[in-house]
């Protein structure tokens, strides 16, 4: 669910991790909640952003938000339970067309993200990945929702990505408020919660989900921005025939691409289109001996997602293995 999941992107972690900073390592199945209690203050924009990421995972909440965007200003009703180490996530927007998402399972494992020795949890994946793609920075305190919170900066190290501004919860690291940023540093979206409802951590544990495959065409990207990995994919509902769909993420921002026949369907205008806070590049292209369309979507800047579309290749059969990503 993007909405919620929006807060709970990672960052790097240049030093220790979670399960070395209490002591106490999780086995490869759970993740006991009750090490945050025990956890030291952080001291490090790492450390702080590593302790939002499980925070996330660990807190049963209630709360009241609002979100600014291109189309608008929508205020929502979020919650977040844990039973019997599953989560659930709920986010219901209160005004305009009436809409529910909702997320319910275990903590995701990211695809080639996690280094050998790392906890293979996403939190722990992604603070090991974003080292050389984003500087992290504290930058003072504030009060959001009649809270203290400390602010943390995420600057992408390049121009193929935007950047993040977080006001974490100081007692929880709950993510009070998030920022995405442009090149030029303006707010493309902010997302702040009004009123967070006694937030209580889960003297439990939560379940960690078994890795995943990630998903096999006969088609490759021929170019990513670095840091871009593949992921696994999970599609909700039934997926119209000859569509074919990978994901690729650096830990922070998310990149969907999608192939299908031209034939016998409504089409999409080459081009780039905006789509909320998002944008998608189309392109139609003859690939694999058909003429099919080729659709980059995610939250990075439009010629990123034209290049992407741009690049894409269908090796014949018995061509080699997918090639390096992440080439300038």
């Amino acid at each position: 669910m993007r909405l919620i999941a929006a807060m709970l992107a990672g960052a790097a972690l240049a030093s220790s991790s979670l399960a070395a900073a209490t002591g106490v390592a999780p086995d490869q199945s759970h993740f006991d909640c009750g090490q945050l209690a025990e956890a030291p203050s952080p001291e490090s924009a790492e450390g702080w952003y590593e302790r939002s990421l499980w925070a996330n995972h660990c807190y049963v909440f209630q709360a009241r938000a609002v979100r600014i965007g291109a189309d608008g200003v929508r205020t929502l009703a979020l919650s977040h339970e844990i039973q019997e180490g599953i989560e659930r996530e709920v986010a219901r927007f209160l005004d305009g067309p009436a809409v529910m998402f909702e997320r319910q399972g275990r903590i995701a494992r990211l695809g080639d993200m996690a280094q050998e020795g790392a906890l293979s949890a996403s939190p722990a994946a992604i603070v090991n990945h974003l080292d050389g793609l984003y500087r992290l920075q504290l930058s003072g305190e504030d009060r959001i929702a009649g809270r203290r919170a400390t602010r943390l900066d995420i600057e992408p190290l390049d121009d193929r990505r935007y950047g993040h501004r977080l006001w974490l919860d100081t007692a929880t690291a709950l993510p009070l408020k998030q920022m995405l940023l442009d090149r030029q540093g303006r707010a493309i979206e902010t997302f702040q919660i009004t009123e967070l409802r006694a937030p209580r951590l889960h003297r439990g544990r939560v379940g960690l989900a078994p890795g995943k495959a990630v998903s096999d065409t006969p088609w490759r990207p021929g170019w990513l921005p670095e840091g871009f990995v593949a992921q696994p994919v999970t599609t909700h509902g039934r997926q119209r025939p000859g569509v074919s769909h990978r994901v690729y993420g650096d830990g922070l921002a998310t990149l969907s691409l999608f192939i299908e026949p031209l034939e016998a369907r409504e089409l999409l205008i080459p081009g780039i289109h905006r789509l909320g806070v998002s944008h998608a590049a189309v392109l139609h292209r003859e690939l694999g001996g058909r003429p099919r369309q080729v659709m980059a979507m995610g939250e990075l800047p439009p010629d990123v997602l034209r290049r992407v579309v741009e690049s894409v290749e269908w090796p014949a059969p018995g061509a080699a293995a997918e090639a390096g990503e992440g080439a300038p």
